[in-house]
């Protein structure tokens, strides 16, 4: 995250000795970022991180590429699935490549477990649903259309207040989510022409610490490699913390779209960049304002970068047959754009009610075996008039 923060008690100098009330000593814990030259935090422990008194290994998550699919267009439904767990064991793998992996999972119970993602950055979309991401740093209450960040190797929890209909869509990062450097002073304000602003962030809420002691059991994620940690601890032991590394949330509502007298580019929409992707944010605006305009998109070929769209609610001009689940993935290298008449449709019109997210990898993104079972096999001669 761009911004410091800080809850609960910690020394005036860092390194230096911090006391529990009955007289022993806070356990320092220093989470860096690249080595020791990126973000950072210190957290201060009951005890200590590393106690853990059984570490055994779980069967692997399966390989689920969809190894001879074809080179074409996409369009597969995230609704249609249903695979009954929790925030993490309902996940269902979509798309993924060497540096990412996009899930959609419709979680059905809480867990009793602690989870930790050892390999990778999360982004977790709220489509719908509510509830309360929980982890060592504080509590952070979530709504639908808010988008949590969680960085490598934080312990959490999410859980829901109901089990009616939750939706979240999760995409895994082997680097961190920023925010774009051109959104940034050079002393890392936000500047005017920014699509958000600092006030639209949620930080973690303070908890009071965990004492209590038992069998703890954390799961953790290392690729397709699951182990099981159990601790002696409760893992959310933190008296308190600060600094620049921890979840936080940022609601697609609250996104500032632009617009232009004609059409503008996705990378207008951008959210956050990671080194190997981009995630954009597509959002009510109206249309551009030349006498001539064509708001629908230019059919467009992208040599270098797949294309990924979630359909979140509204009308979304330049489709037909997609709706909230949906998700198109147009492969690099093959031109997409319009189907027959969107184009002429969008002629004249003033606004677009749309939401949706957009992730444009910088490398081929490979199919699961669950986009060939909910598919729409027609979608790639979609545009046969």
């Amino acid at each position: 995250m761009a911004f410091y923060h800080k809850l609960g008690s910690i020394p005036k100098k860092k390194h230096t000795t911090f006391y529990k009330p009955d007289g022993t000593l806070y356990r320092e814990e220093l989470v860096s970022s690249k080595g020791f030259s990126g973000v950072y935090s210190n957290k201060y422990h009951l005890n200590m991180p590393t106690k853990a008194t059984k570490i055994t290994e779980l069967p692997k998550l399966a390989d689920e590429v969809w190894h001879d699919a074809e080179l074409r267009h996409f369009h597969f439904l995230t609704d249609t699935l249903r695979k009954e767990g929790d925030f993490f064991s309902s996940r269902v793998s979509y798309l993924e490549n060497n540096h990412c992996k996009m899930y959609a999972a419709k979680p059905t119970t809480n867990p009793d477990y602690f989870f930790k993602n050892v390999y990778a950055h999360e982004y977790v979309f709220i489509h719908r649903g509510s509830g309360v991401l929980l982890s060592d740093y504080g509590s952070l209450p979530f709504v639908e259309g808010d988008q949590i960040i969680i960085p490598q190797a934080t312990i959490y929890q999410m859980h829901f207040d109901s089990f009616d209909d939750n939706k979240i869509v999760v995409i895994e990062s082997d680097t961190p989510y920023e925010i774009p450097k051109h959104y940034r002073n050079e002393y890392g304000q936000l500047e005017e022409h920014a699509p958000y602003e600092e006030r639209d962030f949620k930080m973690p809420q303070f908890m009071e610490p965990k004492g209590d002691l038992g069998d703890f059991r954390i799961l953790m994620k290392a690729g397709n490699r699951i182990f099981e940690y159990m601790q002696p601890h409760h893992p959310f032991d933190i008296g308190g913390w600060d600094g620049y590394l921890y979840p936080f949330a940022f609601n697609i509502k609250d996104y500032n779209p632009k617009v232009g007298r004609i059409h503008l580019p996705p990378p207008i929409h951008l959210l956050y960049h990671t080194k190997h992707f981009v995630l954009c944010n597509f959002n009510p605006r109206p249309f551009d304002w030349h006498e001539d305009a064509i708001p629908a998109p230019y059919y467009h070929s992208n040599v270098d970068s797949a294309e990924v769209l979630y359909y979140v609610e509204g009308d979304f001009m330049s489709r037909k047959g997609v709706g909230p689940g949906s998700v198109t993935l147009h492969p690099l290298g093959i031109p997409h754009g319009p189907q027959p008449g969107k184009t002429e449709a969008s002629v004249g019109a003033k606004f677009t009610h749309e939401y949706a997210l957009m992730l444009d990898t910088f490398e081929p993104l490979f199919p699961t075996t669950n986009v060939q079972q909910t598919e729409d096999p027609a979608y790639p001669y979609s545009w046969l008039e």
